[in-house]
């Protein structure tokens, strides 16, 4: 499975972008049900954030999803987190 996170917004505006490819992990497993999880809860359409507030923009495997500050569920704030932490950055 293969995991891209882009972050844009905030104060200073700047996008940051990280992807993983879960058949790297020896965890693959946990990396699928937390997607699931944050995926079940995201919008079809990037949803209206507040002013300063991070936008996220989630692809799995070519399905692509939003959410945005302060409306992260917990399982969202999680993935978003991992794959910008672990994942390989593609643009920096």
């Amino acid at each position: 499975m293969r995991i891209q996170v882009k972050r844009t917004g905030g104060i200073a505006g700047i996008t940051r972008d990280a992807e993983v490819d879960t058949s790297d992990h020896g965890d693959a497993a946990d990396w699928h049900t937390l997607v699931d999880q944050a995926v079940s809860a995201a919008r079809e359409t990037p949803p209206i954030g507040v002013p300063d507030g991070f936008n996220y923009q989630i692809t799995v495997d070519g399905r692509t999803v939003y959410c945005a500050d302060p409306r992260l569920t917990d399982a969202q704030r999680h993935l978003i987190s991992r794959v910008l932490e672990e994942g390989r950055r593609s643009g920096a």
